[in-house]
């Protein structure tokens, strides 16, 4: 070590031991580097959640950074652990692990609230005998600081440590100019002469510099959910815990000889790095003496002789042979044959599923049947997906039914094990409203202005917008609580709160993933996840397999089931008659309820202006609607043109070929990819660069580094200057969430199959979005009112004929009736209403007593049945039913002795129903309404219908 650099922080806490610290840990590495540190540790507590994001920050900012963390034994004291080779971090990992996934042995945190803190505090239970044997590899430190009680318990506490790890102990001293800092250290030094510790210096960081001290005050009352200002014993008693001027850190600890210089020593022994680590993908089952690639291509090559008849067109031959050398070289063939394994696992047990994304540009996973978008009608673009320029993993999204996902996810834990498998993390950071309320809560202000406040702010909100929103809600921006509201809030804004779990990112190893990341429960039962996001994966570079729910392929399944039930055709998504103009016509007039992806204000409106035709108007219809196209000048542009109102030119062959399918205009990332390509001389690979760069460039700024050479490029080939500027504001655009083409393509496939079905199967279609609630973005109501525009005639819920999910029945109509399901009584319960249906398969219901006793239902769950009208056949009417319901009974197997006697008004066989009629009738506004309130929806009316005239003579 030169120069200054005399001195190595090894205790710093960043902003991923959620809720208790103040800065990113990018902050903190930047922080490092200006003091001239020789070294920065980042040790959170049970967590490397934030070393991959320190990693890269050290690696710009040339600073060496060790990897930590601290641990909690329930035997023991407190310890910080620090890596100093690739043996010591697959221990920490394990060791972390370990402690994490311990369900029944849980640490009590005093007087932190459990259910909070499971959100944000995860719990992590350890033993001095399991860190003991996970200590290979690792370097550890006491905070002496942390040891209570009197000295010889502090003794019995370090020599307990000693006994299991020996040399690697060092005891941190550790002092934040509180005023005693002379007799602290004087008393680390009287203990480490008692034990023989080696005494090391240390900060205990908490922010990278001092202003951040009032946010970590703030975190710390969110943590106990109180105010800062009741909790004043238990924050730090200033702001000292930053990094510390080297000088002023020598000069703190001059008292102690070497423990300063011991900082470097143990630096210097901690050589790993995260670049150290080198992920193996599992081993491919492929059949004896045939290598992963070959399997790979031979069953992509069956599987293009299945797709095209045995005649595979020379386009795709093409595609398959690159695509397959490129695969090849970068050694992803085991990746393709996973996916296509869990593909072959759904479709074997009758799931539904489609890969989407940039896996669409690959002819690979269309001939393998992961995608349904063929490559021969598009064109594609493999480097979108991969390219040997491309820093990143390949990353394959697969949709499955929402319903039946988890029977995927538990297929990975099955196959490759629980320590070898997990569920990616998703960061989950503050945004404004979130931010907003925490802060006010332990500033003091009152729920109901925090209310007030959270109300008049918008999702789309950004943090210098605040104090307008604070103004616009009674509170002076300009005022001591304002003003410090405000600048809590903007250093808050994006901070880690917690982790949750990725939509569907699964990683698989071939190792042990445990020794790759600490593995803990998820919030799910049955699941685990990493403490690494996406982005760190990427980093790390780290392949994981996107398995997504999609609750349209839910109900396509069904509508699918429903059609061949019905004595229709067997339905498959490669099978429904492509190319229906009666399906087009009705696309065409926005009559598109509950049609995917179409079926929004947006889209409708949009709708009778494209007109889609053919397949590909409904591609360019799913991505138009987009902020990037509307942010890109794109939109009105294309639909001139389409309507023959603007002349379309190109500058050369070249352009002609990549924009003429969307009429000059770039739509698409890909087009914007093969613009780059064709128009300024880019590599494919370097075009995916830009790809990237177009969706962070409001974050990061970068695409401005592309910007000249994109301009230089495009008039040395001899296109004009405003030509040039005019693409690269619409590439820019694309920052605002442009689609790629074979993303689109392939959700444009589940827009034509669901509109199909609502044009030839209505009652079938609507059942099955019935069966699939929640999706889309109409309620059950609607979703049957249209049903019935559509001539489908809608039974009401009925105890003898419903199933749980909305069925069909034959009517004298063009379509089959539909029967609603009994899913829509609030307060039955999905339990309750399949054994419903299991019992009457022995025999229908005699009488309500004879449901209640024969399906074990509670007396609240048949009184839903009865307002929602589902007992009329047992009562004869709705009010009737809700008498009868209300009646006292004895609960089954209360008199065993008496059960199934006549008399006393409980013989099953006995009906409930009141011939007599004594009972008033109901209006149909109280028909409609208790409607409503016991099922979501009305058969009978529509409730404006009652109020449609006074609304008119007021002129609403």
């Amino acid at each position: 070590m030169q120069g200054c650099s005399r001195y190595a922080e090894l205790h710093c806490t960043t902003n991923f031991s959620f809720l208790q610290g103040g800065s990113h840990p990018e902050e903190l590495v930047s922080q490092a580097a200006s003091l001239g540190y020789a070294a920065l540790a980042i040790t959170d507590r049970v967590s490397l959640s934030g070393v991959v994001r320190a990693h890269a920050a050290a690696k710009e900012a040339g600073v060496h950074l060790i990897i930590g963390a601290v641990v909690e034994p329930i035997d023991a004291a407190t310890l910080v652990l620090w890596v100093t080779n690739k043996k010591g971090y697959e221990n920490l990992c394990r060791l972390l692990t370990t402690g994490l996934l311990k369900q029944d042995c849980l640490k009590e945190y005093g007087e932190i609230d459990g259910n909070e803190l499971r959100d944000h505090d995860p719990r992590c239970c350890l033993t001095a005998d399991e860190v003991a044997a996970h200590a290979d590899g690792l370097l550890a430190g006491i905070p002496l600081s942390q040891l209570r009680g009197s000295v010889e318990s502090s003794i019995v506490s370090i020599r307990a440590w000693q006994d299991r790890l020996g040399k690697q102990l060092y005891g941190l001293a550790e002092v934040a100019m509180e005023g005693d800092d002379q007799e602290r250290l004087a008393d680390y030094a009287s203990l480490s002469y008692k034990t023989h510790i080696p005494l090391v210096a240390a900060g205990d960081v908490r922010y990278h510099c001092r202003d951040r001290q009032p946010l970590h005050d703030a975190l710390a009352a969110v943590r106990y959910g109180r105010t800062v200002d009741s909790i004043q014993e238990k924050l730090l008693s200033n702001g000292e815990r930053h990094l510390q001027d080297i000088k002023h850190v020598i000069e703190r600890f001059s008292i102690l000889p070497g423990a300063v210089d011991r900082t470097l020593e143990i630096a210097s022994r901690c050589t790993f790095s995260l670049d150290d680590i080198s992920y193996e993908y599992p081993h491919a089952v492929v059949p004896s003496g045939c290598t992963p690639i070959d399997y790979l291509s031979n069953l992509a090559w069956k599987g293009a002789r299945k797709r095209y008849d045995n005649k595979v067109p020379e386009k795709v031959a093409g595609l398959l042979k690159h695509e397959l050398s490129l695969v090849r070289e970068l050694g992803y063939e085991a990746y393709f044959l996973t996916v296509f394994d869990l593909v072959r696992f759904a479709r074997r047990r009758g799931i539904l599923c489609q890969g989407r994304g940039s896996a669409a540009n690959s002819a690979i996973c269309y001939c393998l049947g992961i995608t349904s978008v063929d490559p021969a009608r598009t064109n594609v673009l493999f480097e979108r997906f991969v390219s040997r320029e491309r820093q990143e993993a390949p990353d394959i999204d697969v949709d499955f039914e929402h319903h039946r996902r988890e029977e995927v996810l538990q297929y990975i834990y099955t196959t490759y094990g629980r320590m070898r498998s997990a569920m990616t993390a998703e960061v989950i950071c503050y945004r404004l409203r979130s931010a907003v309320r925490d802060l006010a809560k332990v500033l003091g202000f009152s729920l109901d202005r925090i209310n007030q406040l959270s109300r008049i702010l918008d999702v789309g909100d950004r943090a210098e917008q605040l104090p307008e929103r604070l103004a616009e809600s009674g509170i002076d921006p300009y005022s001591e609580s304002g003003r410090r509201l405000v600048a809590l809030v903007n250093q808050l804004v994006s901070f880690p709160r917690h982790l949750g779990q990725h939509v569907g990112g699964m990683v698989i190893t071939r190792g042990d993933l445990c020794e790759l990341v600490p593995i803990q429960p998820a919030s799910m039962d049955g699941r685990t996840v990493i403490q690494w996001d996406k982005n760190d994966l990427d980093e790390i570079g780290i392949l994981k397999v996107d398995c997504l729910s999609l609750g349209m392929l839910s109900a396509i399944r069904r509508a699918f089931d429903l059609v061949k039930q019905g004595g229709g055709p067997c339905l498959t998504l490669g099978t429904v008659p492509a190319e229906d103009p009666r399906v087009y016509e009705m696309i065409s007039k926005a009559d598109t309820v509950g049609v995917f992806q179409i079926e929004s204000r947006a889209q409708r409106s949009m709708l009778p202006r494209l007109k889609p035709a053919c397949f590909y108007d409904l591609v360019i219809e799913v991505a138009i609607v987009r902020p990037g196209p509307i942010q890109g000048g794109m939109v009105h542009p294309y639909l001139r043109r389409r309507q023959g109102e603007e002349s379309v030119s190109y500058p050369n062959q070249e352009i002609r070929e990549v924009l003429e399918k969307t009429l000059g205009v770039p739509l698409f990332q890909e087009q914007a990819m093969r613009l780059a390509v064709v128009a300024a001389g880019f590599t494919p690979g370097e075009a995916d660069q830009l790809r990237r760069a177009m969706g962070a460039w409001r974050r990061t700024g970068v695409i401005q580094e592309f910007h000249q050479r994109l301009i230089d490029g495009m008039v040395s080939r001899g296109l004009s200057l405003t030509f040039a500027e005019q693409v690269f504001q619409q590439l820019r655009g694309f920052g605002e969430y442009g689609f790629p083409e074979s993303h689109a393509a392939s959700f444009a496939l589940l827009v034509y199959v669901s509109a199909w079905l609502k044009f030839h199967h209505p009652a079938a279609f609507t059942a099955a979005l019935l069966g699939s609630q929640p999706m889309g973005f109409y309620a059950p109501a609607q979703l049957v009112r249209d049903a019935q525009e559509h001539g489908v005639t809608v039974l009401p819920v009925c105890i003898q004929n419903s199933g749980w999910h909305a069925g069909l029945e034959t009517s004298g109509g063009s379509f089959p009736a539909l029967r609603l399901g009994l899913e829509q009584v609030h307060g039955l319960g999905q339990t309750s209403g399949r054994q419903i249906e299991e019992v009457r398969n022995a025999g229908r219901f005699k009488s309500i007593y004879d449901l209640k006793r024969r399906c074990q239902l509670t007396q609240p769950q048949v009184l839903s049945l009865a307002r929602a009208g589902a007992l009329k056949s047992l009562s004869g009417s709705r009010r009737q039913a809700i008498w009868n319901s209300m009646e006292r009974k004895p609960e089954p197997g209360s008199m065993p002795l008496f059960e199934g006697l006549d008399g006393n008004g409980f013989n099953e066989t006995e009906s409930s129903f009141d011939e007599t009629g004594g009972l008033p009738t109901t209006s149909t506004l109280e028909e409609v309404l208790t409607d409503y309130r016991a099922s979501g929806l009305s058969l009978k009316a529509h409730p404006l219908q009652f109020v449609r005239s006074h609304l008119i003579q007021h002129g609403v």
